[in-house]
C-alpha cells in the first residue's frame, strides 16, 4: 500500500505547525510568566486567578492609599510639632512680661515678638498637602485660614477632610480640620481660638494697650491659660497622630502580607514552573529542527521530486 504525496506533505505540514504552535506557546508562556494565557486554556482556574487579581488590584490601591495617608499624617505631626514650639515660645515670652521687672518697652518688644509669632503660625497652618489641598482645611480647596481687614485670623476651611480607605473595611483620617485644632478652646469659660490667644495676649503688652497694671496682669494671666490650653489641644493632636500612624504601620504589614499570599494563591492555581517551561522549550525546539529537517528531506524524495 502506498500513502500519496499530498497526504504525506499535509501530514508533515500539521506536524510542523502543531509543533511550531507549542514552542510559541511556551516562549508566550515564559515571557509573561504565566500559563494560563485565555480563559480557555482551564476556565476554573482562569475564574480562580480572576478573582485574585481583583483583590491584587484592590490591595495595591490600598497600598497607595496608605503611602498617602502616612504621607499626610507625618507632614501633620510635622506641622503641629511646629505650632508647639511657637506656643512655647509665647507662654515663655508672656510669663517674662508677667514679671515686676519689665517695663512698657520690655513689654512693647515682646508684644512685636509676639505679633511674629502669629505670622509664623499662620504660614504654617495654611500648609498645602502632596494634592495640593490645605492640610488644616477640611474639604476646602482654598487657605485654611484667612486675614480680616484688620488683621484677624479666622478659619475658613469646611467640613471634615475626607477619610482615606486603607482596606475593604476600614479608613482613616489622615488629617484634622484647623477649626478643632486650634480652635475651640475654653479661657474662662469664654470659647476662643489660639490665633485670637496671641493677638488679644500682643494687644494687652502693646504701648498704652492696657490701662492699669491690674488689668494688664489679668490679660496675661488669661494669655498664660489660653496658651496653656492650646499647647494641650496640640499635643493631643500630635498623640492621635501617632496612634494613626501606628495603625497605618500595622495595615501595611498586614497588606503585604495579603498581598504575598495573594501571589503564591496565583502561582499555584496557574502552575507554572519557569525551570520545566524552558526545558520543555528547549526540547521542543530540538524536535522542530528535526522534524523540519525530516520534511525537507521527504518531500525531496516525494512524487513531485521525482516528476522532475
Amino acid at each position: 500500500m502506498q500513502i500519496g504525496t499530498s497526504y504525506s506533505y499535509d501530514h508533515g505540514s500539521a506536524l510542523l505547525r502543531s509543533l511550531s504552535d507549542r514552542a510559541a506557546s511556551l516562549q508566550t508562556t515564559i515571557s509573561l510568566n504565566q500559563r494560563i494565557q485565555t480563559p480557555s486554556d482551564d476556565p476554573v482556574a482562569a475564574a480562580r486567578i480572576a478573582v485574585i487579581d481583583r483583590k491584587l488590584g484592590d490591595m495595591q490601591q490600598y497600598s497607595t492609599n496608605i503611602t498617602l495617608a502616612s504621607a499626610l499624617i507625618a507632614q501633620s505631626d510635622s506641622a503641629l510639632e511646629s505650632v508647639q514650639t511657637q506656643l512655647q515660645r509665647a507662654r515663655e515670652l508672656a510669663m517674662r512680661a508677667a514679671s515686676d521687672t519689665m517695663n512698657d518697652g520690655d513689654r512693647a518688644a515682646i508684644s512685636a515678638e509676639l505679633s511674629g509669632i502669629v505670622d509664623d503660625l499662620f504660614a504654617i497652618v495654611n500648609q498645602r498637602d502632596a494634592r495640593d489641598t490645605p492640610l488644616f482645611g477640611g474639604t476646602g480647596t482654598g487657605d485654611a485660614f484667612v486675614r480680616g481687614a484688620g488683621g484677624t485670623v479666622s478659619y475658613a476651611g469646611t467640613g471634615t477632610p475626607p477619610a482615606v480607605p486603607i482596606s475593604a473595611t476600614g479608613s482613616i483620617a489622615a488629617t484634622d480640620a484647623g477649626d478643632k485644632l486650634f480652635g475651640g478652646i475654653s479661657v474662662n469659660g469664654v470659647s476662643t481660638d489660639m490665633f485670637a490667644i496671641l493677638t488679644d495676649l500682643a494687644a494687652a503688652l502693646a504701648p498704652g494697650g492696657t490701662p492699669d497694671a491690674a488689668t494688664l496682669r489679668a490679660r496675661i494671666e488669661d494669655g498664660l491659660a489660653g496658651l496653656g490650653a492650646a499647647d494641650t489641644r496640640v499635643a493631643t493632636a500630635r498623640a492621635s497622630f501617632g496612634a494613626r500612624g501606628a495603625r497605618l504601620d500595622l495595615e501595611s504589614e498586614r497588606l503585604a502580607t495579603a498581598t504575598a499570599d495573594a501571589k503564591v494563591d496565583r502561582t499555584t492555581i496557574d502552575g507554572f514552573d519557569l525551570q520545566d517551561s524552558v526545558v520543555e522549550l528547549q526540547q521542543m525546539m530540538l524536535t522542530l529542527q528535526a522534524s523540519q529537517a525530516s520534511f525537507s528531506r521527504l518531500t525531496q524524495l516525494s512524487l513531485f521530486d521525482y516528476l522532475r
